[in-house]
């Protein structure tokens, strides 16, 4: 699905590294929009409340696969990303990511497992994609 991981990474990516580089998010199964992840976003000033989420079937009808590095969060876009590079020339990376949706407890305990994923992620993009930044991987919240 690409409602919290890949949206949380799209629109981190999108903030910190604007229009030097093109970025875009799917899933590999079809999912509603989630609060949590348009919440946490907010609380460091990005705005993750327009994110659509998008199956990789969509993504490709809408503006085709082009891409020359795809990173994959889960076991499961792993695979998909791994069965794309059949037929498209593109690096995949793997980042295993925990899945904040089966966090149980309070709601302040379920947004802290969000904002750890949100945090993880933030870390890892501005490291890996900091080469060609317009703002830095220094610009902003840290990490």
């Amino acid at each position: 699905m690409n409602a919290v991981r890949s949206a949380m990474a799209e629109a981190i990516a999108r903030h910190y590294f604007g229009k030097s580089i093109y970025v875009q998010s799917a899933g590999a199964r079809k999912s509603e929009a989630d609060g949590f992840t348009a919440s946490i976003l907010s609380e460091i000033g990005i705005d993750g409340s327009k994110h659509k989420p998008r199956t990789l079937e969509e993504l490709e009808e809408w503006e085709g696969l082009n891409f020359d590095l795809i990173i994959s969060l889960s076991p499961e876009a792993h695979h998909a990303a791994l069965e794309l590079t059949r037929t498209i020339a593109a690096e995949v990376e793997y980042w295993p990511t925990p899945d904040p949706t089966i966090t149980q407890g309070s709601r302040e305990q379920v947004l802290d497992a969000y904002r750890n994923i949100r945090d993880g992620l933030m870390y890892r993009i501005r490291l890996r994609l900091k080469q060609g930044s317009s703002k830095g991987p220094d610009h902003g919240e840290g990490a």
